[in-house]
């Protein structure tokens, strides 16, 4: 059977090499090929012997996906790509540029069946996983077009990590890999609605991948109207779980919580959630909300923003606030996508 040259480590490329029976040098000059000079096909890599590049042609193909939508946010440059797989469906990656660095926003699925109420990547469902040269493919497609390869990956686009446990572990491996992409292992950051498995299971990985976990409530009823998933997980065998990971691993865990109006935003909310955290190791980033058509929550003021952060700051809880970037862009996940799939009519009802 083939496998996908982008799914391959580079130990995999030393077994490959040796079982073709060739000396070793050539997995370092395949390696080099696919990520260095990022050849697009396996005839661009001439310093392998034709009758090589001939076999792993047919052996580990070398495909990307192919955009079909780029969606540019002005001038804060964040661009917003949608690909296609060789099957046809269809994934977002964002580009993120900020202060002299670029982040990678990459997908793990086609979709996603959490049904979080204010990201539109799971309006349509979840149609499949993507394998890992797909993930990685996002990658390389965008340094393609970018000339450069992103500081830093996060792995927050459409789908839920955990549900795609090993193809994502097997495409970070290798975009963290000192052969491949060489992206540090703490700028690579894993982000979970909650999947309690997956984070037992990161914990006993031994790597230096960050953790971030999608909260945005600080109780149980708000949540399980935010987030399906926490009726399966709710927030006492959630934090446990989160509190385990930062004893096995030493990592300090970032809590994603979207602002929204009325709903999880209020004084009191700012209070339950310090009750909640003091004492944790914890980071909190908090998202003013950017309005999905399909959820009718609103994003609250920036005066009830800072009021938030200010609470969780003065509580001596370690607090940061996203600046909203990529509306132009439909930069929060899955908006493009949904758009496309539905066509121009529902573009024209986006807020």
């Amino acid at each position: 059977m083939p496998e996908p040259a982008y799914a391959l480590l580079p130990e995999d490329w030393a077994a490959r090499c040796k079982a073709l029976g060739l000396p070793a040098f050539r997995a370092k000059q395949i390696l080099q090929g696919l990520y260095r000079d990022r050849v697009a096909a396996w005839d661009a890599l001439t310093t392998l012997p034709g009758d090589v590049r001939a076999r792993l042609s047919q052996e580990a193909p070398l495909t990307l996906p192919r955009e079909v939508e780029r969606t540019p946010s002005g001038p804060d440059g964040v661009v917003k790509h949608l690909l296609e797989m060789a099957d046809g469906e269809r994934v977002e990656t964002v580009w993120i540029p900020a202060d002299g660095r670029v982040t990678q926003c990459v997908s793990s699925q086609v979709g996603c069946a959490m049904h979080c109420a204010f990201c539109a990547s799971g309006q349509l469902g979840c149609v499949r996983s993507l394998a890992a040269d797909e993930i990685v493919g996002e990658v390389m497609a965008l340094a393609q077009i970018q000339g450069r390869y992103p500081n830093n990956i996060v792995v927050m686009g459409m789908g839920e990590p955990f549900m795609n446990y090993d193809a994502v572990l097997r495409a970070l491996r290798v975009l963290n890999c000192q052969q491949g992409p060489n992206i540090g292992a703490r700028h690579i950051t894993l982000s979970t609605c909650g999947v309690v498995p997956g984070i037992e299971r990161l914990a006993k990985e031994g790597v230096q991948f960050e953790l971030s976990v999608s909260l945005h409530a600080p109780n149980d009823a708000i949540r399980d109207r935010l987030m399906p998933v926490n009726r399966r997980w709710p927030l006492a065998v959630l934090l446990p779980a989160c509190d385990a990971y930062t004893a096995a691993t030493g990592r300090i865990i970032t809590y994603e919580y979207t602002l929204v109006r009325g709903l999880n935003d209020r004084p009191a909310h700012a209070a339950e959630l310090i009750r909640l955290l003091r004492g944790r190791k914890a980071r909190v980033n908090l998202i003013p909300l950017s309005p999905v058509a399909e959820f009718d929550g609103q994003t609250p003021p920036h005066a009830d923003c800072l009021a938030f952060l200010d609470a969780l700051l003065r509580a001596g809880i370690h607090t940061t606030m996203r600046r909203s970037r990529g509306r132009q862009a439909d930069a929060a996940c899955g908006q493009l996508r949904l758009r496309s799939q539905k066509g121009p009519a529902h573009g024209n009802q986006k807020p």
